[in-house]
């Protein structure tokens, strides 16, 4: 086991006796937060030893962030108040990727109880289907649309957070800012991640309140090591743990993000006061699916449409259980390129029935999926997509030679009037997974969409692009609209996905997981679940295998992994290979055992800089 964190002593108890007391209205008002040491996390690949720990555990995408939610778990807090304290420090310290300018997704567990909290953005009133077209109505060029104020939608995390809080929260509200607002004050090392992507970003200095706070005098982005405050971001924070989502959806925030999305110079978006004050999360039922290995039943647990994470998840899933796929094991890693990470690999031959029931998950997720207050299921069901019947009629279509481009299926026989959405890219996220000392846990995926967001900074925190997630062209080439696309008040399809995993027969919670990603973040978790469950690997392990899948187009595989035999063995059958970078994020927690003892076993990304850390 990894060697616990020494810097947590007197402090500490004190304020775990207190926390004891949190129920009462003289609880306590502080955790107690020590800054820790800041490592410099790499943007490569950085091996990770996986983790294993006895009472609880945390896993996020920055060691700073890591730390804040154990810390918050020390001192009493709950899985949701550990999630609380590590999104907080995630906004300062990891601001590419979420923040309290965007929304997320989170499932919590009590026993074997989900939920599943919508904390999606919204698409302002005044919205329309062409908000995303040029004036010769054609869809806009990418970051045509991303950068400025049209892409921005509206923040949903902050006031999802606060309500689910009230249900699962044991700690103040405002005592989980504490580590955020302390490193904001004080300032935290610039980390080789951040530093890279700054280096690669082409539009955030064209804003000149990120242009100050990310770069030095001579535009070069501040160098790793460097200690970076933000003030501002502090104050914001002060205000929202004092007067919760209000400080930031009202009031001189609020009225900080309008100006800034409505007075863009060359591309202002829609955004008013109203919509702002009008945000409600959604408490939606959780999607769980049963899914059997051998005599083994699991039930897993994802997030409902508007994201399609948890279906598509599903989908591939159970199609590959009606394929040869659960007979291939992982082959040795001999012939994989020089410098590649030691370890087994997927076959050829699995790889290929992965891929092929890739397509037909996302064929069905480009024709169906969209936000459940505007689109009805087909055949009255998100389930439908999921019947055994229905995935072993799809699983039939995998044939001998791959079908590059799969057709979507109709489950139950259901009609449609949508027209199919054209792919285009989804980036961006973080996640989070924590289970508690009393078992309860959360996984929540939070995200500002695109790198940095709309490249848009107000008071210390970027603003998201999250209304680029929506289709931009609203109609099919047939004139029938699609589903997807940007609605008044309308929350864009995700692909986020986190993962709550049970043991069917006593319901006892087996695993929290997810992946940032984009659209690859279905793969992603699949890839970890397949890993787990089916090959019986840790989540380190699992984490560790090479990424790979399809979005219904090309075979994606990452680069310098896979042997060249099997790249050519699945050209050989028809698919067009790609190998690229998909620099996954997953975090992942489970429950074990090591020399006969069980402990919760934890794993972190060795291509970003997030750890696990628990007692």
């Amino acid at each position: 086991m990894p060697p616990r964190p020494t810097r947590l002593a007197a402090a500490f108890a004190a304020a775990l006796a207190a926390a004891l007391l949190s129920a009462c209205a003289s609880g306590p008002t502080s955790i107690g937060y020590q800054v820790p040491a800041q490592p410099e996390g790499s943007s490569g690949w950085t091996d990770k030893p996986g983790w294993a720990t006895t009472r609880f555990a945390v896993a996020a995408a920055n060691p700073l962030a890591t730390d804040a939610g154990y810390q918050v778990l020390k001192a009493g807090g709950s899985a949701l108040d550990a999630a609380i304290a590590v999104q907080m420090v995630l906004t300062l310290v990891e601001p590419q990727s979420s923040g309290v300018g965007g929304g997320a997704f989170l499932l919590h567990a009590k026993g074997s109880q989900v939920e599943a909290w919508d904390g999606r953005e919204t698409a302002p009133a005044a919205a329309t289907e062409n908000l995303f077209l040029t004036a010769e109505g054609k869809p806009m060029a990418f970051h045509d649309a991303v950068v400025g104020g049209r892409s921005v939608g509206v923040p949903g995390t902050v006031r999802m957070l606060e309500q689910a809080h009230k249900e699962h929260g044991k700690l103040p509200w405002g005592a989980l800012f504490e580590p955020a607002i302390t490193l904001a004050e004080r300032g935290f090392k610039v980390s080789a991640r951040l530093n890279t992507l700054l280096q690669n970003e082409k539009f955030l200095a064209q804003d000149p309140a990120a242009r100050a706070y990310f770069y030095d005098a001579g535009g070069k982005p501040w160098p790793v090591g460097h200690t970076l405050k933000n003030p501002e971001l502090a104050a914001v924070l002060r205000a929202i743990a004092k007067d919760g989502s209000k400080a930031l959806l009202e009031g001189e925030v609020a009225q900080a993000i309008v100006a800034k999305v409505r007075g863009h110079a060359t591309n202002p978006g829609q955004l008013t006061l109203v919509d702002l004050a009008n945000y409600q999360p959604r408490k939606r039922q959780a999607l769980c699916s049963d899914y059997g290995i051998a005599s083994q039943q699991y039930r897993i647990c994802g997030f409902p449409p508007p994201s399609s994470g948890a279906i598509a998840v599903a989908q591939i899933l159970g199609i590959l259980k009606n394929t040869d796929a659960p007979t291939f094991a992982l082959q040795d890693g001999s012939g994989a390129p020089a410098g590649a990470p030691a370890g087994r690999l997927p076959s050829a031959e699995w790889l290929y029935l992965y891929n092929e029931a890739s397509r037909l998950a996302f064929a069905d997720r480009a024709q169906y999926l969209a936000d459940p207050d505007f689109v009805q299921p087909p055949a009255g069901s998100w389930m439908s997509l999921l019947e055994p019947q229905y995935l072993a009629s799809r699983a039939h279509l995998i044939g001998k030679d791959s079908m590059k481009v799969a057709q979507p299926g109709r489950p139950g026989s259901a009609k449609t009037s949508f027209a199919p959405m054209p792919d285009q890219p989804e980036y961006g996220t973080s996640h989070i997974s924590v289970i508690d000392d009393l078992g309860n846990a959360v996984a929540m995926t939070t995200t500002i969409e695109d790198q940095f967001g709309s490249r848009q900074m107000v008071k210390g925190f970027l603003l998201n692009n999250e209304l680029t997630d929506f289709s931009f062209a609203p109609k099919g080439a047939d004139g029938q609209p699609i589903a997807n696309r940007v609605e008044p008040g309308k929350r864009p399809r995700s692909s986020m996905a986190p993962t709550l995993v049970f043991n069917k027969a006593n319901g006892e919670l087996l695993m929290s997981g997810g992946s940032p990603g984009g659209a690859l973040i279905i793969h992603y978790v699949a890839k970890t679940l397949y890993g787990i469950f089916n090959w019986g690997l840790t989540p380190q392990q699992a984490i560790d295998l090479p990424n790979f899948g399809s979005l219904n187009g090309p075979t994606l595989l990452e680069e310098k992994r896979f042997p060249a035999a099997t790249v050519e063995a699945l050209r050989a059958r028809g698919a067009e290979v790609r190998e690229l970078n998909m620099t996954s994020g997953l975090q992942a927690i489970t429950r074990g055992e090591v020399h006969g003892k069980h402990m919760l076993l934890g794993g972190a990304d060795p291509r970003r800089e997030g750890v696990v850390m628990g007692d």
